[in-house]
């Protein structure tokens, strides 16, 4: 715990924030698995299935991933457009780790092998097979993952931008 309390005192809360906003956009383009985000975003996903199933089974379908992707793109860009640009930052790195969970649901859908949350058919299945696209599952899964990474990245490193720029 010493060792913790002088990084605290000495480099500070916002570059340990940094250090760790660092760390885990490495894990999620490296080593992406479902972690506890995810289980805000499969509520997030779960929700847009049943607002939207008054409007039938695909707008249903389509419902979830759309606003599990929504709602944390719009926080970030209210935070932008507040002017909260490290919070922004984050949020966008939250933004990427949606896209992330999204990328990977898409690239089982074909496989079949993630546990779902109940009996439902998987989502993606059902899309990408009336799409004729089924096949094509993981590698759409992998561009979508080539995507979240990169912007991982960017979020990351704009969150260091402002850093460096805030101490110069």
């Amino acid at each position: 715990m010493k060792i913790l309390s002088w990084l605290w005192k000495t480099v500070g809360p916002r570059r340990v924030g940094l250090v760790v906003m660092c760390v885990y956009a490495a894990w999620l383009v490296f080593f992406y698995h479902y972690h506890w985000v995810d289980g805000i975003n499969l509520l997030i996903h779960e929700a847009g299935h049943v607002v939207f199933s008054v409007f039938g089974e695909t707008p249903a379908l389509l419902a979830g991933p759309a606003l599990q992707l929504a709602v944390p793109f719009f926080i970030t860009f209210q935070l932008w457009r507040r002017g909260e640009s490290v919070p922004a930052a984050v949020s966008a790195l939250w933004s990427a780790e949606s896209l992330m969970y999204t990328a990977e649901y898409l690239a089982d859908a074909n496989r079949l092998a993630l546990p779902l949350t109940s009996n439902h058919p998987h989502d993606w299945h059902l899309l990408l097979d009336r799409a004729g696209a089924l096949e094509s599952a993981e590698e759409i899964g992998l561009a979508l993952h080539l995507l979240a990474s990169a912007a991982a990245v960017g979020a990351t490193w704009r969150a260091i931008r402002l850093e460096a720029e805030r101490v110069a």
